[in-house]
């Protein structure tokens, strides 16, 4: 194996893409280091970034950086290089999330390259329209969930109305727990100037017909004062689970997530993400009790449709996600 380094432009490449991932609240909880002596990118939890009480064990950090691990290898392998991912390297290290070597040069693929895709992916928190995917495209993105080690699948009327009326209780529990409230209201506080957090124009709107709970970063103790619109009638929603429930599971599915919404983004599609309920313990387990139970751990519910874009949250530079405490890269 070649130990000859990255030039720093292509560097600087890889880190930007990682750092577009998305992330709970837009925390951006990751440092990235790269170590020449082996092509490899280090990719450790900022812990200083976590969400303590909306996610006390840090399964939403995990799927966060997982996302970053997934853009990290899209870009690699756009610039010629195979990215060998392993995801808790070393025991001894727990901040130390994954660890992406970059081979030289990358294997021949007939996947698609989702590399532009990193850089147009966003949230859109905006209303649908009531255009249905089309079924090749509901397979394909099942597709890659199961190529990462994920199942996603698209419940029916029934079964969404159950993950809907699950996200609302989580959304009103959010509003009314003091702690959870003021830890939400301080990303969006903490968004202008700065590159994390969430800014006020990228929050999105409520369902007028309370239909699709829409997060409220702001937790408003009175609703009436948001702004509100229609939202499609029939929502399409998909639920991103896993076989077991282990940080290296959440890693895994954060990794599916990120493939799914560059591969909704590629095909025109827009995607926002319905996480409240998964952040109750109770809401949780039940967000995978209808039908079969053999389906796992739910990790993210996905809601999908066309529409407008939305803007982008912030992001930081490369440079300002990588940790300098361990060396200049």
């Amino acid at each position: 194996m070649s130990t000859t380094t990255l030039d720093v432009p292509v560097l600087e490449r890889l880190f930007a893409a990682a750092a577009a991932a998305p992330s709970v609240h837009n925390t951006q909880p990751w440092h990235f280091r790269y170590v020449p002596e082996t092509r490899t990118v280090e990719i450790r939890a900022a812990t200083e970034r976590g969400l303590r009480h909306l996610d006390p064990t840090g399964r939403a950090l995990h799927l966060s950086v997982g996302c970053a691990v997934l853009n990290l290898r899209v870009a690699a392998a756009h610039h010629g290089h195979e990215p060998v991912t392993r995801l808790l390297p070393r025991p001894g290290e727990p901040d130390l999330l994954a660890a992406v070597r970059l081979a030289r040069p990358a294997r021949a693929t007939s996947a698609p390259d989702l590399h532009d895709a990193v850089w147009r992916r966003h949230s859109s928190r905006f209303p649908f329209s009531d255009r249905p995917l089309p079924q090749h495209l509901l397979a394909e993105l099942a597709e890659a969930a199961r190529t990462e080690g994920a199942l996603l699948r698209f419940p029916g009327p029934q079964e969404t109305g159950h993950v809907l009326r699950l996200t609302r209780e989580a959304e009103r529990r959010n509003t009314a727990d003091p702690d959870r409230a003021a830890e939400s209201r301080h990303w969006v506080r903490a968004a202008d100037p700065s590159t994390v957090g969430m800014r006020t124009g990228v929050l999105g709107l409520q369902d007028f017909l309370d239909q699709v709970p829409m997060r409220d970063f702001g937790a408003h103790r009175h609703p009436a004062v948001l702004t509100a619109r229609p939202y499609e009638t029939r929502p399409r929603i998909a639920l991103l689970s896993t076989a077991h429930d282990r940080r290296a599971d959440w890693l895994r599915a954060g990794q599916a997530l990120e493939h799914v919404l560059l591969l909704a983004t590629a095909h025109g599609a827009r995607a926002s993400l319905l996480h409240q309920a998964l952040e109750w313990p109770d809401l949780r387990a039940q967000s995978g009790s209808v039908g079969d139970e053999r389906r796992g751990h739910t990790q993210m519910v996905v809601r999908l449709g066309y529409g407008p874009d939305g803007p982008a949250s912030p992001r930081r530079t490369a440079w300002e996600a990588v940790d300098v405490t361990r060396g200049p890269l």
